[in-house]
């Protein structure tokens, strides 16, 4: 894919952690710092919300993917600790967390039909932008997992955990998140992570099987029915607090940090 100027958006700065490809009506996003796994940084949480708040009205499909070997390796744990250095409330994790949950709103709610197109590794916030959108389809290597527990944080990103209960089931949620175990992409297909699963080789094959389709639709009633499983999805979760998400997240990992302070360490016996 080339690299292109952002979407009818006010900077003509050059992508970062993005490659963008305008074919006719289908945007083609791709994570593109491979070196680094595609990680979740503040610049790709940017770039991402530019470019997909830059609603296009001839844009019918988004297809989202990762360069090279992974989808995307979760979030930067190292811009974690730096936020946190720079203010030990947890300031910026909010802000981050902010960022996300709209990266991913912008997704779900995109009047465009979005499509992930997964390979490799995604894992934690991986995941999420995947689930955001509405087909996914994976390599019949790919492999998923939820670490955040196993690494002291709470499943709280980008309105994750509302989605996986939506699509997967409490049950298996539960399992996954307090297991923090790997699966497999025909195991994602059984969950409803992944709608299809198809050799490396053949992903965009599949991907535009799931687009020229769409392509034909009326663009009103493809935007309205959007709408329509946007809402009855909503419905179902009226509890949502994703809200909270950026909370959650700062708060725990401000509390990690105050601990592992030397002066606040505490001593003694357990109890």
């Amino acid at each position: 894919m080339t690299a292109l100027p952002l979407l009818a958006t006010e900077t003509s700065q050059p992508l970062k952690a993005l490659r963008i490809d305008r074919q006719g009506p289908i945007l083609f996003i791709e994570l593109n710092t491979p070196d680094q796994g595609n990680a979740v940084t503040e610049t790709l949480l940017d770039e991402l919300l530019a470019v997909l708040d830059a609603r296009d009205p001839d844009i019918r499909v988004v297809v989202l993917s990762g360069a090279g070997a992974d989808f995307c390796l979760g979030g930067d744990r190292s811009e974690f600790a730096e936020h946190l250095a720079e203010d030990p409330t947890g300031a910026g994790i909010r802000v981050s967390g902010t960022k996300a949950r709209r990266v991913c709103e912008a997704l779900t709610d995109n009047p465009a039909v979005t499509i992930a197109r997964v390979q490799g590794r995604a894992i934690g916030a991986g995941l999420a932008l995947a689930l955001a959108c509405d087909l996914r389809v994976g390599a019949d290597t790919a492999t998923f997992r939820l670490p955040e527990l196993a690494l002291g944080l709470p499943t709280a990103w980008g309105g994750l955990l509302p989605r996986l209960l939506a699509e997967v089931g409490a049950a298996q949620v539960r399992e996954l998140i307090l297991t923090s175990r790997a699966f497999s992409a025909r195991e994602a297909q059984d969950l409803s992570v992944l709608q299809n699963v198809v050799p490396e080789q053949e992903l965009d094959a599949a991907v535009m099987a799931w687009a020229k389709p769409v392509l034909r639709r009326s663009p009103a009633a493809l935007r309205v029915t959007k709408a329509l499983l946007n809402a009855h999805a909503a419905a179902t979760r009226l509890a949502d607090a994703t809200a909270l998400d950026s909370e959650l997240m700062a708060s725990v990992l401000a509390a990690a940090e105050y601990d592992r302070a030397p002066e606040n360490r505490r001593t003694g016996h357990l109890v």
